[in-house]
């Protein structure tokens, strides 16, 4: 083991969290209303419709099967009877079938911005790294994902989901991710640099994602005036709280 393995996984992950953090919050302190996708509907709504759907519920799933197997240990899965193939299987074709997914998605959301004049003018310097560092991030996921089909498949639960659960006891296995095969090392890697470069790109409209609208009391809105007695209220999720005025 060399110094350039220690610095790349025994420092750079805390480099990149740490920048991340700091980064969101300087970003949030001097560009709160910043935190968004700078919308281009108005501009073109036909690709955006198929694409921007496709890429973010098919990151979802990515970001959901990503987080399965670094953090669940293969003692787990093991001790609730979950077959190790079966659960590679699962892995392969969910995670498969989301990547492409997810690839389709930001393809038809790069062609849209790349071919669509007004949309092009709109976009930001960050763009044009953010843009690539996805695609390329993804593909090398595609790849990785595609070599636990071989004869003799790399086990990332025991190599590169070890190396990230150590990273929480600050007690980083470097050994056993410097020897993981290159494409796993290139995706880690692809990976560390799109969570540096988030607080610094259009990435930030996460942050604001609408979740608490799914699970919003209804509000029930009253008519008022004299034509308003005896009828019933109308109901609104997503409501400001205010009565419903009733205009004759």
């Amino acid at each position: 083991m060399n110094h350039l393995h220690t610095a790349l996984w025994g420092v750079l992950p805390y480099v990149v969290v740490t920048l991340f953090v700091a980064g969101s919050a300087w970003r949030y302190r001097y560009d709160r209303f910043g935190f968004t996708t700078r919308s281009s509907q108005l501009h073109e709504s036909t690709l955006l419709r198929v694409g921007s759907p496709l890429f973010h519920y098919g990151m979802l799933f990515v970001v959901a099967g990503h987080l399965t197997g670094l953090l669940i240990p293969e003692t787990f899965t093991e001790r609730v009877h979950v077959h190790e193939w079966l659960y590679h299987a699962n892995a392969l074709a969910i995670g498969g079938v989301a990547g492409l997914v997810t690839t389709a998605g930001l393809a038809l959301l790069v062609f849209r911005r790349l071919c669509v004049p007004a949309v092009r003018a709109g976009s930001l310097r960050t763009d044009r790294v953010l843009h690539p560092l996805l695609a390329a991030t993804l593909i090398a996921g595609l790849a990785a994902t595609a070599t636990t089909t071989g004869t003799h498949p790399y086990d990332y639960r025991q190599g590169v989901s070890v190396w990230f659960r150590s990273l929480f006891a600050f007690d980083p296995d470097v050994p056993v991710m410097a020897h993981a095969p290159f494409v796993y090392r290139l995706h880690t890697l692809l990976g560390l640099a799109l969570f540096a470069l988030w607080p610094f790109s259009r990435l930030v409209h996460a942050f604001t994602a609408p979740v608490g609208y799914l699970v919003r009391p209804y509000i029930v809105y009253r008519p008022r005036g004299p034509q308003g007695h005896g009828s019933r209220g109308r109901k609104g999720r997503f409501g400001t709280g205010e009565e419903w005025v009733h205009r004759s």
